[in-house]
């Protein structure tokens, strides 16, 4: 598996920031639509072709863009390493996503009881 990381693109550590995880009126981006639109676009790369690269089903890929599947670790490593950016980058955005759409759950949650 190659790796492919578009110049420009700087993913460090402060991804690991937790001001990345604060809970602000703005909503993180679904991690399928960070990956469609900062790699698959600029870089022209269709679904199907990144999941010949990833070794995974095209309906995988979809799903992921679609935000019907999670980026499981093992995703995570596959398009890390395919895009030079490490496994943490995909898992993090996994992360603030869930614990974004989580708190949404709950605020409603919440305000339907009391």
């Amino acid at each position: 598996m190659k790796t492919f990381l578009p110049s420009g693109l700087g993913f460090g550590a402060g991804a690991l920031d937790p001001r990345f995880f604060s809970f602000s009126l703005r909503a993180p981006i679904a991690p399928g639509r960070f990956l469609e639109s900062r790699f698959l676009h600029p870089l022209g790369l269709s679904q199907d072709r990144l999941a010949r690269e990833l070794g995974i089903s095209r309906r995988r890929v979809n799903e992921l863009i679609r935000g019907k599947r999670a980026i499981t670790p093992d995703t995570a490593i596959r398009l890390g390493l395919f895009f030079g950016t490490g496994p943490v980058l995909w898992l993090t955005l996994q992360q603030a996503w869930d614990i974004h759409q989580e708190w949404r759950n709950f605020r409603r949650r919440s305000k339907a009881h009391g």
